[in-house]
């Protein structure tokens, strides 16, 4: 940081995600307007109310000049990455189809994720019920990753094999005022 007086600028650009890291801590935003990649630290994001996003999300953000290069600041929204159409297997079929406008988004938090299975489970709050999140669901909802005991917002629907998240927001963006 500069010393007694000294003002840094701060600006917003909007870009999108190159790549997130949550267990390295950091990733990079690459500007739409080109220029260097941004450095994206998990706090900034954390601070924004999410542990991951997702590669390629839409991305606003404020960010500073610093020694070692641009840095993101602030995150002030995310969009999920645009997704190409996929073929999706049996138990995930009616995932990407599901109409869930009339549904309320009501707090959980993460029972554990694994990235590498797909799949997670989450409890809502006052409720022991386990809510199946699939990875393609947070990929559409902008996440990467979650971490146990992460609080966020789930869309809860009935599936065919039970009880399941067809969206997830982040806790922040979720329950503002």
């Amino acid at each position: 940081m500069g010393k007694m007086g000294d003002t840094v600028e701060e600006y917003r650009v909007t870009g999108h995600v190159k790549w997130f890291d949550p267990t390295k801590g950091f990733g990079f935003v690459v500007a739409d307007g080109g220029g260097p990649d941004i450095l994206l630290h998990a706090n900034v994001l954390r601070n924004f109310g999410q542990s991951s996003v997702a590669d390629n999300a839409g991305i606003e953000i404020s960010v500073q000049e610093t020694e070692r290069g641009t840095q993101a600041l602030t995150v002030h929204h995310i969009d999920p990455p645009k997704i190409e159409p996929v073929e999706f297997d049996e138990a995930t079929a009616a995932t990407p189809l599901i109409d869930d406008a009339h549904v309320h988004v009501e707090p959980a938090r993460v029972k554990w994720f694994d990235k590498s299975k797909g799949f997670g489970f989450a409890n809502v709050f006052g409720n022991d019920e386990d809510i199946f999140v699939h990875v393609e669901v947070l990929r559409r909802c902008g996440f990467a990753d979650l971490q146990p005991g992460e609080a966020v917002g789930l869309k809860v629907v009935d599936g065919e094999r039970g009880r399941m998240a067809s969206s997830v927001t982040s806790w922040d963006s979720a329950f503002k005022n």
